[in-house]
This record gives C-alpha cells, structure tokens and sequence, in this order.
C-alpha cells in the first residue's frame, strides 16, 4: 500500500504514469517476498503490508524519464532499491529496540530480533538477485552503497572519536546512511532507462543532496512542528537522546543568558523522558538561533540539489524534481 506521493506533480501524464510504475513495483515487492518459509514470508510481507511512501522507488521512476522508462529494468531496480531499504529497516528497529514503525508493531517486537535480523538478511539477498540479472555494474554500485550505509550505521553506532567536531560527524553519518541509497536510487533509474552517463551521475548526486536536506528537515520539523501539523509527536529524537541538527548548533552556541544556560543544561543532563522537561526544551530551542541555523544548511542543501537538477535536460521530470526541491523548503517552515 502507497501513501502520498510527496510531490505536486505539474504534469498529469507523468503523475499517471509513475503511480502506475508504482504500482507495479509494489506487486513485485508482494512476490519477491514470498519464499517458501511460512514465517518468512509472512515476516517479510509485514512491514511492506504497512505501506509508506515509496519514495526512493519514486525517484527511479522519475530518474528514468531521462530515458526510456519503459525499460523493464527500471521496475526491477526500483524493486531491487526498495527492498535494501526496506531490509534496512528491520535491522534498525532491532538496533534502536524499536516497538513500532508505520503504525504497526515492528518485526523485532512481534517475532524477535532474530526472526527480524534473518528477515532483513533476506531482504537484502532478493534485492541481490534481482541486480544480479541487471549485470554487474549493478551488482558493484549496490554493494558500494551497502558500503556507506554500512560505515554510517556503524560510525552512529560507536559516535564520534574523541577531538571529532559532533556537526562534522552528524553529517557523514547523514550522508553515508541516508543520502547514499538516495543518491542511487537516482542513478539506478538514469543508467537502467538507458539516459547517457552524465546525466545519470548528475542526478546521483542532485538526489544525494536532496535527501540530505529530507533528513535536517525533518529534525528541523520534530523541533518545530505540533503534531497536528506534522503528524508526528514533537520531541521524539530529543525524547530518544538524539543530538539531531538543531541540537547540535544550540550545544555548540556561546552562552549569553539565563535561557542559553538553561537550555543547554536541558539538552545535556536533563532526563528529557520527563514530558514538562521535553516542553520546556522544544520552547527554549524553538527561540533559538539554532533553528535558524538549522534551516539554513537545509536551503543549502537543496540550492545543491537544484543546481544540479536545473542543468538536466528539461522533461516533465525535472519539474518534478524541483518540486520535491519546493516540498521539502516549504515542509521546513
């Protein structure tokens, strides 16, 4: 199941043809995760069952305007590129303990972690075959990327080294464990539509940037956002201890009144799982320049991105890209 596409599509006849490229890839998600095992499968369908967006599938199907999307690879690369992150996802939740994601209970709490470690892992091998039959530059770009998600999960993991500026750190891990399966997604629908190299490179790195600036929305939106707004609990990384973004840039201020010792003193040593001590933190940070600050590498991060995007050549495509560009400017206030 899909839930909204996150973009205003400004063409009615590409709108119509990714739902449909969707929808395709959700039927070849159904199947490749029906192997023989009764469990499995039934632990592998649970979490696409629960829908999402689809968004880096999306971006495959629109990559591959650029092209011929018509190519049958294109569908089984943005299968091939939602099940790695789906797969990712289950390992996550058994990382993090989480009990919950997209509304239903997770894998790891249903089944176990081992059940939802081995249902990641087999996630992971079909995506795996499914680039084995595009060839092997796939096979090679897809386990560069494992690489960098690998190495950013892992640096998050164990934090940064003694000495390492914490804002540096936070965006390596941003890049190499979200950015970088963004960043091919895009390139899995240029290079298997068949559009020339550069183009594909070009997009590559215009979707790295763009789901760069996704993640540092997002924690700009947890900080600033009601949940009548977002949808989402406000306070949920600070709740969970996580020095998101906006976080960072308080920690790293200079103290120059009550409120900025106070604060800091919130985001450091407070137990911020007591809620009156979550509110007050989300109203001292929201009058902060952090945020601020925190909005502005997001615009950085998509002048990036539609630099990029604005030297493609001009298909309905690139008007939807830069309205993804425009969604995720307008999302962070």
């Amino acid at each position: 199941m899909i839930t909204a596409v996150p973009v205003e599509f400004l063409d009615s006849a590409l709108e119509a043809e990714v739902l449909d490229d969707l929808a395709q890839v959700e039927d070849s998600l159904a199947v490749t995760a029906h192997p023989d095992d009764e469990l499995l499968t039934e632990a592998s369908r649970h979490l696409i069952a629960a829908g999402g967006k689809r968004f880096r599938a999306m971006l495959v199907l629109l990559a591959a305007r650029f092209g011929d999307p018509k190519d049958p690879r294109v569908i089984q690369a943005a299968t091939a590129i939602e099940l790695t992150h789906l797969a990712t996802l289950f390992h996550d939740d058994v990382m993090d303990e989480a009990l919950v994601r997209r509304g239903s209970p997770s894998v790891n709490s249903r089944w176990g972690n081992s059940v939802a470690i081995l249902t990641g892992d087999f996630l992971f091998a079909q995506a795996s075959q499914i680039l084995a039959d595009l060839g092997p530059q796939a096979v090679r770009i897809q386990a560069q990327t494992f690489s960098r998600l690998v190495t950013g999960q892992m640096a998050e993991t164990i934090g940064p080294r003694p000495g390492q500026d914490p804002l540096d750190f936070y965006m390596y891990v941003i890049t190499e464990k979200t950015g970088s399966l963004i960043a091919t997604s895009g390139q899995f629908g240029a290079l298997f539509s068949g559009a020339p190299g550069q183009i594909a490179d070009r997009i590559a790195v215009a979707c790295e940037q763009l789901g760069v600036a996704w993640q540092l929305s997002d924690d700009v939106i947890d900080v600033a956002s009601d949940s009548a707004q977002s949808g989402k609990t406000p306070g949920t990384d600070l709740r969970q201890g996580v020095r998101t973004l906006p976080v960072l840039y308080a920690l790293r201020s200079a103290v120059t009144s009550p409120a900025d010792v106070r604060l800091h003193w919130l985001l450091d040593e407070a137990d911020l799982t007591q809620q009156s001590l979550l509110d007050e933190a989300l109203r001292l940070l929201r009058r902060h320049h952090a945020m601020k600050e925190s909005r502005a590498d997001v615009l950085h991060w998509l002048l990036g991105a539609r630099n990029e995007i604005m030297a493609l050549p001009d298909v309905p495509a690139r008007a939807a890209f830069l309205a993804l560009c425009d969604f995720v400017e307008k999302r962070t206030g």
